[in-house]
């Protein structure tokens, strides 16, 4: 089908109408260089464990990679700029960091129910077939979204927008339809490098090039087993993702002030106590959390997380809330109990409670959460 401004026109009038706040259109043919951008980073390992990514690889590299009979790619973006800046928690060591996209309802539930009402309605009035995708589905979004002109691909390689800074939900809807293609943008970071200087643990060791591994978002969501100790400490209280690199972007301020309310962070979760939340058992979790995407990563995960967060802290008042969990009928969760435990009690209450734990202990990872520092080195110099 030719082009037709006059149903593209009506798409963009729809799509606002069901509340989302950009919509661009690209070309289903992107090139080949986010294809070989995205090898490149696989390659390199900087993926860390999420394999998905390494199966799913060529399917990825192109919308017609996914899909062969897609002519056309609709994308919407959904402002979920804060209120308040994220990083403000960070200045209160007691209580816990959530990323800002997680503190309400779950993105992908609002992002794909928009998305099957658009396509619905395209389908309806065009002789077209329609798939919708979030970011759980094999699509590159960010380059596609740079693609259409919603924005460019910052140097912290997450999409910037001039309207909407680096707070933008994206969700796309693929399409047999030949719809006319909007213009990409130029890129417009400049000398900047706010971004890349705001990260804790240098996960951004160049622009435009992340290291997963490094990641607090990896670390606290993606990655199943123990944070490798040597970051740990610049985790902070951030536990659930991390919104530095986001929150420094210049283009913030353009966002626009107008948000949904639906999309406010809950009051709960805007700056939760960590001692209760590492008292929630699993029922507990998964009420708490209730429609959150942090439910995703499981109670385990999460106490992780919060134990972590307290070893931070400084507090030996919290130690009450970690004493119980190095008991904990998780491993993941016991080791991390033992490193927080370790961080925050006095050595001579650390030396008798070390030796009996060391005795009980049946998880070989957590015998060695348990080991003295210098016994642990040296295990790792001899390559024990």
């Amino acid at each position: 089908m030719k082009p037709n401004w006059d149903l593209k026109t009506a798409l963009e009038t729809r799509a606002k109408e069901l509340g989302f706040d950009a919509v661009r259109i690209a070309s289903a043919d992107i090139g080949e260089t986010p294809g070989e951008h995205l090898a490149e980073f696989v390659a390199t390992g900087h993926h860390g464990t999420m394999d998905w990514m390494a199966t799913t690889l060529e399917r990825r590299r192109s919308p017609r990679a996914l899909w062969p009979e897609a002519r056309s790619v609709i994308v919407l973006g959904l402002n979920y700029g804060p209120e308040r800046d994220p990083r403000d928690v960070l200045d209160k060591p007691d209580r816990g960091a959530i990323a800002a996209y997680a503190g309400n309802r779950d993105y992908h539930d609002i992002v794909k129910g928009r998305l099957k009402q658009l396509a619905g309605w395209l389908a309806s009035r065009a002789d077209c077939d329609v798939k919708v995708f979030v970011d759980t589905a094999p699509v590159m979004e960010k380059p596609i979204a740079a693609h259409a002109g919603l924005g460019w691909q910052g140097k912290h390689t997450n999409l910037v927008s001039r309207d909407y800074g680096s707070w933008l939900f994206l969700g796309e809807i693929y399409t047999t339809l030949d719809l006319a293609p909007d213009p990409p943008l130029a890129d417009h970071c400049g000398s900047c490098r706010a971004c890349l200087d705001a990260c804790p643990t240098g996960a951004l060791p160049a622009p435009y090039r992340i290291d997963a591994r490094r990641c607090i978002s990896y670390l606290t969501i993606e990655l199943k087993g123990p944070i490798p100790r040597h970051l740990r400490p610049a985790i902070g209280n951030r536990i659930y993702g991390c919104d530095d690199c986001l929150a420094v972007c210049p283009w913030n301020k353009y966002a626009s002030a107008t948000r949904e309310m639906k999309l406010s962070v809950r009051d709960d979760l805007a700056a939760p106590p960590l001692a209760e939340l590492a008292a929630l058992d699993d029922a507990a979790f998964r009420a708490f959390f209730s429609g959150s995407p942090v439910k995703r990563i499981g109670r385990g995960r999460f106490v992780r997380n919060v134990l972590i967060a307290i070893g931070n802290s400084g507090d030996p008042a919290l130690l009450d809330a970690v004493r119980p969990l190095m008991a904990d009928e998780s491993p993941l969760v016991r080791g991390a109990a033992a490193w927080a435990y370790q961080r925050l009690a006095a050595s001579s209450e650390v030396e008798t409670t070390r030796a009996e734990r060391r005795t009980l202990e049946t998880d070989a990872d957590v015998r060695a959460e348990w080991a003295p520092e210098k016994e642990r080195e040296r295990k790792e110099e001899t390559g024990q």
